[in-house]
């Protein structure tokens, strides 16, 4: 008999090592750190984090495909590495990490989870699947008591985040028709859903990589039990099917603002090329004319605004297939290029508000009109689309969503989402989706009073909860007043373009307005990047305040603002920033409301900076580009 090789003898090995491990079973499952668990439980699973309790979830599973407890083990399946390129977000350069389980659910289902450093993320699969769709009956339990920030669920997504220790909460005034219990108070919750179990540890609860056949989800709750209900799907799949990954993102707040889980767990990137993506500033008409975009002297005077701040974009928001006075939306595209700005114009989605919403509409409903309207767009020289109006979560908009990505892709055009659901990971799939709305932002000052004298609180809870899990289209930046005034002070407003993340960063204000601003300011609005190589978290508390940094090449940008009506001191936790970080500009709030800017050069990089009432602050900075 021959000598096996060394070399043969080590792959034997291998081999066996690694059949020995797949094939392993256990009551509980680890993040390859060792922080994150998910355990067995009498009664269901549970999530802990350095041994401490963070979610329970008493049933997973579908309708006939329940998981018990004692009955089947979770199996490992696999260790998993990943390393990928955003071309717009809170990263760049994203990895990721996780140990696969499986758990066999009987009649060929499964419940795959996978164990991250910064959370959990499960889905299940069912194979040779026939007829309708199963009900889904994961529940996460949320004790009465426990400090939650959830929003009633609308389908647009447009909700304060109100700090709650209970579930019995009545209903917002001014949204879609609720859902409420016999009680009167509302049981049905959107994403993402921020819970913190206990003092410092916190949880986001929401979903990702929503593809084609399914559609999204939300909570609903009896008690302290929330469960995962799936929008309408009226598709009877046939053969192998899976849900979208449940998400949820576990530790600190420093963990939870810096993930990049529900990109981690989507879907790569389905473009060839991508090289004609470029996030970018834009100015929007809408705010301060809401029939604007009808009008070609307006819409001039917003090129204009573009070209004196160096702004890449503008926006033509709706009824520019009314324009007056003999002029064409052609005329205007024309003289934005003409300029060069490269515009992006508005659609109606034409599925969701018809009747009496503005067009254009029904272009983009039938796949031929829509191949024929975005060849159009990209002939002239349209760079990009809003759409809006969608109508809600279910599997039609789901799909009808992907099917406008993938044309748009075809045509080079650049997509913002309005009036539809929130981000859920398509960023990453089809990274021509640069923002999305699916927040409760400035626009409402159009609308409403209400958002007054809630916006500073709200904006301090967004990057906590809506702008973690993606893009956000809240057209932040508005020194002068809309329908309803503003009470955030300036330097307040200039840190919203850095504390939230959008590949399109629409800047709201009237040209008039940011044009009178100090050259300082307009010089900030100028150099504003719409893509970030990294984000860190360096202090605050949901509704309270908040100071994030983010890096773009060597430049850092240090934003915090105040949400409370009363003076605070913010920290900035220089320990999370490079040491040799040398500030170059600062803008801060001045006492005197006549001169409201206090803006310095060259200053120290200070420990704490006190903020008035809703105030803020902004930083640019100078320092390494390694991450820390």
């Amino acid at each position: 008999m021959k000598r096996l090789s060394l070399l043969t003898l080590c792959l034997m090995a291998w081999s066996m090592s690694v059949l020995s491990l797949t094939q392993k079973t256990a009551k509980s499952a680890a993040s390859p750190d060792g922080r994150l668990t998910l355990k067995e439980m009498p009664m269901g699973y549970a999530l802990y984090y350095n041994q401490q309790l963070v979610l329970e979830m008493p049933t997973l599973g579908m309708d006939g495909y329940v998981s018990k407890p004692g009955k089947q083990t979770m199996k490992f399946v696999r260790h998993l590495r990943d390393d990928y390129t955003m071309l717009a977000g809170k990263r760049l350069h994203c990895t990721n990490e996780a140990n696969e389980y499986a758990i066999v659910l009987g009649q060929g289902g499964r419940l795959v989870a996978r164990l991250y450093n910064d959370g959990l993320a499960f889905r299940y699969e069912l194979s040779a699947r026939q007829g309708a769709v199963p009900a889904e009956q994961t529940i996460y339990r949320i004790p009465e008591g426990t400090r939650r920030w959830m929003q009633q669920w609308t389908e647009a997504y447009e909700g304060f985040f109100p700090l709650s220790t209970t579930a019995k909460v009545k209903p917002e005034r001014g949204f879609s028709q609720p859902t409420v219990t016999a009680e009167g108070y509302n049981c049905r919750w959107g994403y993402p859903a921020l819970v913190e179990p206990a003092a410092g540890l916190f949880a986001l609860i929401s979903e990702a990589n929503i593809e084609r056949r399914q559609s999204a989800s939300c909570l609903y709750n009896e008690g302290e039990n929330f469960r995962v209900v799936a929008a309408e799907n009226t598709l009877q799949p046939t053969g192998d099917w899976h849900t979208p990954w449940r998400v949820v993102i576990i530790g600190t707040l420093a963990d939870i603002v810096e993930s990049t889980l529900v990109t981690d767990v989507s879907e790569p990137c389905q473009l060839a090329d991508a090289g004609w993506i470029h996030p970018g500033v834009v100015s929007w008409i809408y705010w301060a004319y809401n029939h604007g975009s009808n009008d070609y002297q307006i819409i001039k005077k917003y090129v204009d605004m573009a070209v004196a701040l160096h702004l890449p974009y503008v926006l033509i928001d709706a009824e520019w297939d009314e324009m007056k006075d003999g002029k064409t939306i052609e005329d205007a595209v024309n003289y934005a290029k003409s300029q060069g700005v490269k515009p992006l114009i508005w659609y109606n989605s034409s599925i969701g508000w018809i009747n009496g919403a503005p067009g254009p509409k029904f272009r983009l409903n039938k796949p031929e009109d829509r191949e024929k309207e975005f060849a159009w767009c990209e002939r002239i020289g349209v760079a990009g689309v809003k759409i809006d109006f969608f109508s809600g979560d279910n599997q039609a908009n789901m799909d009808y969503c992907l099917d406008l990505l993938e044309s748009a892709a075809r045509h080079h055009l650049l997509v913002n989402f309005h009036g539809a659901t929130i981000p859920r990971g398509w960023q990453r799939t089809w990274p021509n989706l640069l923002s999305t709305e699916g927040v409760y932002g400035a626009e409402w000052y159009n609308n409403v009073p209400t958002f007054t004298d809630r916006a500073a609180r709200h904006n301090a809870t967004l990057p906590f909860t809506r702008n973690v899990i993606g893009p956000m289209d809240y057209t932040p930046c508005t020194f002068s007043d809309s329908q309803h005034p503003h009470i955030t002070t300036n330097a307040h407003e200039l840190a919203l373009t850095v504390l939230y993340e959008s590949g399109l960063q629409h800047l709201a204000d009237r040209p008039e307005s940011y044009l009178t601003q100090p050259v300082e300011v307009q010089q900030f609005l100028s150099h504003l990047p719409a893509a970030w190589d990294e984000i860190r978290f360096l202090s605050g508390y949901p509704g309270e305040s908040v100071v994030l940094a983010r890096r773009s090449g060597s430049t850092w940008y240090v934003a915090g603002i105040n949400g409370t009506d009363e003076a605070r001191t913010l920290t900035l936790n220089a320990d999370r920033l490079p040491a040799d970080l040398r500030v170059s500009e600062a803008f801060f709030d001045a006492a005197d409301k006549a001169q409201p800017w206090d803006i310095r050069t060259k200053i120290t990089l200070p420990a704490t900076i006190d903020c008035q009432p809703r105030g803020g602050f902004v930083l640019v900075a100078m320092g390494t580009q390694a991450d820390k």
